[in-house]
């Protein structure tokens, strides 16, 4: 099949020749290898590529098109990066796939002259097998990166507007056995003393038949709690695993458990170990519509974060990800909203190390449609409009598939600000389909109340005030309440908590909410005039269309400083954390 432009042009089409999204387990060929987190069945091509950047599509890469909004926009530049890689030694005789982590917003991959694959989602990863075109010592690979497709459609975030590879890009080998996908489901009965680990894994290779597969669970001490060994197969479930008075992760006490896999060949050698920590934790909604997890009311201290780093736009390190995570907790903040997108993989690992709740996002907002005309369907993306469809909910299985197994999620959230529709309503039952021990969220469909009943489990709205929360309350609420965004600290605001944190007294439906937002965007340069280093936001750029310093409404400024009105909320989530 030849790669063509008029895919940017079609919402219907948004991935060619991608492998199914999967978990985001890592995996080693030994316990060595393992001890070090380091796997020979890694290969990073992070680093200098060659490049070059056109101010339109070129039409050099298929025979025909038909020009559209996008594969015709005069202004639609395009990212075009080669880099030449010869394969380690550990990776001979093995299947090979490159996986892309974040690309905004829609890329076409070559490998040696063979066209691979096409994709969209700018921040869930993108993986594409390599095993029948690469050669023998230096390879070729070539992605083209276009900035708009119809994927801009429902990207509308509000940020600094990008377009390039910004996370990892790597080449994974797979043994002759591999595990594709793991899934872990821990439960805890009603009054806590029992835990119930089911585990699942889909498995792939060329011969199945003489392998097996072996379970070890360890609890946080390291202590080995049970082992099951079984024949492989394509897919696998283990019997229940029962654990005794589990000890159990919250924010106060993080607590982790180990699920250890380890894949053998038919001569008993090791090919390959995951390991996955897992969490035991309950989450409920009561009678009397309360949040609760493990039986104690859930109050969230929260906050939304965009990825930000001043000197590097939205490529960031583990060390901005470990900063984060000590200023959230220096603050009593517990809890963090993904705006509006997955975020990095080691986020979510920090996040269950940590004890930071996560609402997971899917990466969906397209208020710069609905908002035009709310009432008129062909301005509602993705609304009712079965074109939108497929593609929402393949947005809602990236993010589900991908980030299943982590302690931290609480909620996983729909996306934001996109009115509501039939479309929303396949992605709430994608999530209710494959997750019963999580709740779902969305706030857009308080637009659309007659579809209340079909979308989120809480009551969501934005930057509502205290006294229309509390006739909310007061009027036998059929949902829990919490504000997805709220206080919007821009400029010097974020006077009033007091209004907010005081509902948590008096109404237990309250559940809090998240501070938008956690940081400023904004990019630290040189100034040419003064010679002083400054923070620059949209429009200081001679940027148009742009919202100025819109982007500039975070509790610390875009290089981590923190501002004045981070000491409020250290104060007021203090009080109930």
């Amino acid at each position: 099949m030849p790669a063509n432009l008029a895919w940017l042009d079609d919402p219907e089409v948004f991935r060619i020749n991608q492998l199914p999204a999967h978990s985001d387990h890592y995996y080693y060929h030994d316990a060595d290898e393992m001890a070090t987190a380091t796997s020979r069945y890694q290969y990073s091509l992070n680093g200098a590529w060659d490049g070059a950047q056109y101010r339109r599509p070129p039409y050099t890469i298929h025979d025909e098109i038909t020009p559209g909004i996008f594969s015709d926009a005069p202004d639609n530049t395009v990212g075009s990066y080669v880099k030449k890689f010869t394969l380690p030694t550990s990776f001979d005789h093995q299947r090979v796939s490159i996986q892309f982590q974040g690309v905004q917003t829609a890329f076409y991959v070559w490998l040696n002259g063979h066209f691979i694959g096409y994709a969209e989602d700018s921040f869930t990863p993108s993986e594409f097998d390599l095993t029948d075109t690469l050669v023998a010592g230096e390879n070729y690979l070539a992605v083209q990166v276009y900035r708009y497709s119809t994927a801009a459609y429902i990207e509308d975030q509000d940020m600094f507007r990008f377009s390039g590879i910004f996370r990892d890009v790597n080449l994974l080998a797979k043994p002759a056995i591999h595990i594709d996908d793991l899934d872990l489901k821990p439960t805890v009965n009603a009054d806590l003393t029992t835990g119930e680990l089911h585990v699942k894994t889909r498995l792939s290779g060329p011969d199945l038949s003489d392998g097996q597969l072996k379970l070890a669970v360890f609890d946080q001490a390291g202590t080995l709690i049970t082992t099951q060994t079984q024949v492989t197969q394509r897919k696998m479930a283990f019997q229940p695993i029962t654990v005794s008075q589990p000890t159990l992760w919250s924010p106060e006490q993080p607590n982790l458990y180990t699920v250890q896999l380890t894949v053998l060949n038919a001569a008993g050698e090791t090919l390959e170990i995951v390991p996955y920590q897992f969490g035991f934790r309950r989450i409920t909604i009561t009678s009397d519509h309360v949040i609760e997890v493990n039986n104690q009311r859930l109050i969230i201290n929260g906050v939304n974060r965009h990825e930000w780093n001043a000197h590097t736009g939205r490529v960031i390190t583990t060390a901005d990800m470990q900063a984060d995570i000590a200023t959230m907790q220096a603050n009593h903040i517990n809890a963090d909203r993904t705006c509006h997108y997955p975020d990095q993989i080691p986020w979510y690992y920090l996040c269950d190390q940590a004890g930071i709740y996560l609402m997971a996002e899917t990466n969906l907002e397209s208020h710069g449609s609905w908002q035009i005309d709310a009432e008129q369907p062909t301005f509602n993306v993705p609304g009712d409009n079965p074109h939108w469809l497929a593609a929402v909910v393949d947005r809602a299985r990236s993010n589900y598939q991908t980030f299943k197994n982590h302690a931290s999620i609480i909620f996983w959230s729909l996306g934001n600000e996109s009115y509501a529709g039939a479309d929303i309503v396949a992605m709430q039952a994608y999530f209710k389909r494959h997750d019963a021990l999580r709740l779902v969220h969305y706030e857009g469909v308080f637009h659309v109340p007659a579809l209340k009943e079909k979308i989120s489990d809480v009551e969501s709205r934005m930057y509502e005030q205290p006294a229309a929360i509390e006739a909310y309350l007061k009027n036998d609420p059929p949902k829990p309440f919490l504000d997805c965004e709220y206080m919007h600290d821009m400029g010097n605001s974020l006077g009033g908590m007091a209004a907010y944190r005081d509902l948590i007294d008096r109404y237990p439906q309250y559940q809090g909410g998240f501070i938008w937002d956690f940081i400023d965007q904004a990019l630290l340069i040189n100034d040419p005039v003064t010679g002083q280093a400054m923070l620059r936001y949209g429009g200081d750029f001679d940027d148009r269309t742009t919202d100025y310093e819109f982007s500039g409404n975070g509790l610390l400024f875009a290089d981590r400083t923190p501002k004045p009105a981070l000491q409020e909320v250290n104060y007021y989530y203090g009080q109930s954390h």
